[in-house]
Formats: structure tokens, sequence, C-alpha cells
């Protein structure tokens, strides 16, 4: 079941969910240290993690699953975040150099179609990054955060899965070893308990961070009956004309009804 992008909101907005934030996002960036020129999607509720990447990437959108609801991002610009289904991603195959996943794998009840759309919609040179609850964490054990609910993946998991969806995951990593707690003294010496804890203690971090490539040589993706997609524009990347939906100096054709 998903959490509720309301539920979401308040956590980040917390003293805990602000330091969550800021020890994933720099945990990101050893990942992704530079997006200059590529457009970053992010697939769940992404949006505490992508504002690094406004001022770099040329394009940047989050979309929100149906199920989870969403808000506006950012605030004070025009929004850009869109509502859909996730196993149904608007936007054209090849169009997208990064994708971030997170608070969204561990609740999805159709991972695999989720991350077979993913395959999709990346380009051949793209990168995937997961993040998803660490099953042998504090935090997949209390539910007083969203990080506490849902199905929570070891880093074997996460990869089995990725493979089996067509991805060849290359790097893994894990994050947030401070306790879920609301403690100022202890939430303040979070930069050092995640030094110690990413020495010592990797098996019991509250997150586990997988990145993949796509596997360009494997056998595509099972298709499913031809369907209406309604396609997302990405200004400067595609159009659509006769038919065709031109990438990047690629034509790929249009499902047809």
């Amino acid at each position: 079941m998903w959490s509720d992008v309301v539920d979401l909101n308040e956590f980040y907005r917390s003293r805990l969910g602000q330091v969550a934030r800021r020890l994933i996002r720099e945990r990101i960036r050893t990942f992704w240290p530079d997006v200059r020129g590529m457009t970053v999607l992010g697939l769940g509720y992404a949006t505490p993690y992508l504002r690094p990447f406004l001022e770099e990437a040329q394009r940047v959108v989050a979309l929100a699953p149906a199920a989870q609801g969403v808000m506006r991002w950012p605030s004070d610009e025009p929004s850009l975040v869109t509502l859909a289904d996730e196993i149904e991603l608007p936007f054209a195959d090849l169009s997208i150099d990064r994708l971030l996943i997170v608070h969204a794998a561990e609740y999805s009840e159709q991972q695999r179609a989720m991350m077979r759309e993913a395959w999709r919609v990346l380009s051949g040179n793209g990168r995937l990054l997961v993040i998803a609850p660490n099953r042998r964490g504090i935090w997949a054990r209390i539910e007083r955060t969203p990080i506490g609910y849902g199905h929570p993946y070891s880093p074997g998991q996460l990869k089995r899965l990725l493979r089996d969806c067509l991805f060849t995951p290359e790097h893994s990593e894990n994050a947030l070893y401070v306790p879920p707690t609301q403690q100022r003294m202890l939430l303040h010496s979070a930069p050092a308990v995640e030094r110690i804890g990413s020495m010592y203690f990797n098996a019991i971090s509250g997150v586990v961070l997988v990145e993949a490539k796509k596997q360009i040589y494997a056998a595509s993706p099972a298709e499913r009956a031809p369907q209406r997609r309604r396609l997302i524009a990405i200004p400067g990347q595609q159009e659509i004309a006769n038919g065709r939906v031109v990438v990047r100096d690629r034509t790929i054709n249009c499902p047809k009804d």
C-alpha cells in the first residue's frame, strides 16, 4: 500500500526528515556528481532529492504515482511534477538520462511492470538509481516514518529485481545510519554517525541504494497490448509528427490504437 503524499511531505518537513534528506542527497551525489545537459526523472516521492539538479541538469521532471498523490513542486516556480500510473509512464522511449526511484519500489504492487517501464524510457547510456528501505535496518522495523512501511529489500534482493527487469546492477551503497529519533543531540551528530556506520555497520543502514545500467543487448521487455499513451513533451528532446516520435535524432514508431 502506498504512503500518502501528505504523510511523506510531513516527514520531510520534520527535523528527522530534513536530516534524512541531507544524508541521502549526499550519497546520491556520489553516484551522479555531474548531470549537466541531461534529463533527470524522479519516480515516486523523489522531489526532496531533485532540487540539487535543478540548476545543473538540462531538464528535471518528477512523476508521482496516482495511488500516492501529488503536491506542487517547486512551490515558488512552475510545477515540474505530473501524476500518472507508475506502470504507464507518459514519456517517450529513450528520453531519460538519469532515473531516480525513491518511495516507490517498496510500495508498488507491480514492481516488475514499473521497472520495465523504467527500462523503456531510459536512454541507452542512461543510469537508474533505486533507493529502498534496508531489510535489516532499524528504519524498516519502526513505523514512525514512511521508510517503515512497504516491502524492504536486502541489497541482493534489489539487485535480483533489477536483473529480472533487464538492468545490470553496477554499484550499491548504504545510507542513513542515524536512528529514527527526534532527539536533537543525536540528530546534530548525524554526519559523524554516518561516517562511522559506512565504515563498520553497512548491514544495519536505513536504506540501500543500487545503481544500474540498461541491458541494451537483452531481449526487449514483454509488450502489452497497444494502448493509447499520452506523451509529455520534453522541450528540445522530442516532437510528434506523422505518427512517429522523434527523440534525439532517432525515430520511434508510436503504438497504434
